[in-house]
């Protein structure tokens, strides 16, 4: 196939904004018509940035165009689950950002008209695609290190997003910790069981709305290894994300990725290079191959590297952790999962 597929950007705020960037400069197999925001001039100033001809501020104009083959949602978490619907029912190839809804009956209904409309759905797990997390699940699965014991996740941001963001995003564990669920499952498998414990330790305010902003979970998997992740919204260093998966015969670990490797050395000490400041930087890489791979596996009609069962049960661990957090209790998947009768 030489003839590039036709995608559309929908949300062209921080996230999709770095989605038009890329497919305009680093994915060549992707040709970007449009794009579409509810803030019309929003979009109008990304489209001034990158020559982009159509903007719209209803998504359903694009819908209709059947020439538009793939759809990109990068909109608020609440428009997820019905942008999805809408573009299965439209026959689009659809890759959404996390998480695809805070609700499990709502991520059910999307991924129920997903498989209706036979349509492609990929989530924008982006760690996945992080070449030192991959190696780590590589040496692993490769069976050398022998069976998994220990997995350990660190993730610290720099510094607190904005509490106006925070209160809208389904707090610590369906924001942020999502990442580090999706890569549990990702290295190890599915888990079994949840206990989670945090604290507010930076931001008096979150307490209002019952967030947290410091948190260690304990996860045991299906096949008995167990897990740890630690969580914190502010890291004075910089964004620090490392991962170990500890097994019978050794371990696989994965260290903060930093500017540059040079050392300099005087009486005062050793002093190396910072660790990036910003998530954006950490994982630049990562946003463009995860498109990438997307639209690849449109062109070539193949299953997406994420999915919406990959989503599903990020949304359903992370639901698992609060109810463990309240009721400070171990809690099972399975109860977060089984439907009401």
């Amino acid at each position: 196939m030489n003839t590039r597929t036709n995608i559309a950007v929908i949300g062209t705020g921080r996230m999709g904004s770095v989605h038009v960037a890329n497919l305009v400069n680093r994915i060549p197999q992707a040709n970007l018509v449009a794009i579409c925001d509810i803030r019309l001039e929003v979009a109008q100033a990304v489209a001034a940035q990158w020559a982009i001809q159509r903007v719209v501020q209803d998504y359903h104009e694009l819908l209709q165009d059947p020439d538009i083959q793939a759809v990109l949602i990068a909109t608020s978490t609440n428009t997820h689950a019905a942008i999805i619907k809408d573009c299965a029912a439209a026959g689009k190839q659809i890759f959404s950002e996390k998480p695809l809804a805070l609700d499990l009956e709502s991520i059910d209904d999307a991924l129920q008209a997903v498989e209706k409309a036979g349509v492609k759905l990929q989530v924008g797990f982006n760690r996945r695609f992080d070449k030192s997390f991959q190696k780590v699940r590589e040496i692993v699965h490769s069976g050398d290190l022998g069976r998994p014991c220990i997995l350990r996740i660190t993730n610290r941001d720099p510094e607190l997003p904005a509490i106006e963001f925070l209160k809208v995003s389904g707090g610590l564990f369906l924001d942020m910790t999502i990442h580090d669920f999706d890569m549990a499952r990702f290295q190890i498998g599915e888990v079994d069981e949840v206990y989670a414990t945090g604290s507010v330790l930076i931001d008096s305010e979150l307490e209002s709305f019952g967030d947290l902003d410091t948190a260690v979970i304990v996860l045991k998997f299906k096949d008995g290894t167990l897990g740890m992740i630690d969580n914190s919204r502010q890291a004075v260093y910089g964004y620090d994300q490392q991962l170990e998966v500890f097994c019978l015969n050794g371990s696989a670990h994965a260290e903060n990725e930093i500017e540059h490797t040079a050392v300099k050395a005087n009486r005062e000490g050793f002093h190396s290079a910072r660790v990036p400041h910003f998530f954006m930087q950490r994982y630049a890489p990562c946003y463009v191959d995860e498109v990438s791979q997307f639209i690849d596996c449109v062109r070539e009609d193949r299953p997406t590297p994420t999915t919406g069962e990959d989503g599903r049960m990020a949304v359903a661990i992370g639901h698992a952790a609060w109810k463990s957090y309240h009721e400070n209790r171990p809690v099972k998947i399975a109860e977060i999962l089984q439907k009401p009768s």
